[in-house]
């Protein structure tokens, strides 16, 4: 991966946030792959679903927040919980290779996978030759 299109921040886990229910705040684990046209970040965060998933990009950071909601199955009542409801929270550094506007989102069973499209000055391009 080129060093400027995404850089990763690293922080403690878990910390506790004031005024967030007090849950724990996990650092999601990442995967980070790159094609000549764009970076794909995969974040695993267990028990979060697209209605529970924040995406901000603010000048040139890009912050990630998640939070697990357990939920019984219907006509059930949880009377043992192992898991605990938790936040997610990561932030990353985007380099100018990476086009703001384009990138894209989905999550399913508890991954995050973002698209982040590069510039189109940023992807490489041939140029022909002609004989002269």
């Amino acid at each position: 991966m080129s060093n400027k299109a995404l850089t990763k921040s690293q922080t403690a886990s878990p910390v506790r946030h004031e005024g967030r229910h007090e849950l724990p705040v996990y650092t999601p684990r990442v995967d980070i792959a790159e094609t000549e046209t764009e970076v794909h970040l995969l974040a695993d965060m267990p028990g979060v679903d697209e209605k529970h998933v924040d995406i901000d990009v603010e000048r040139n950071i890009l912050t990630i927040r998640g939070r697990s909601e357990s939920r019984a199955p219907a006509g059930y009542t949880v009377t043992f919980q192992e898991y605990e409801d938790v936040n997610y929270e990561r932030t990353f550094t985007l380099g100018d290779t990476i086009d703001r506007n384009g990138i894209r989102a989905t999550v399913r069973d508890g991954v995050l996978n973002l698209v982040l499209p590069k510039a189109k000055e940023a992807q490489p391009r041939r140029i022909a030759v002609k004989a002269g």
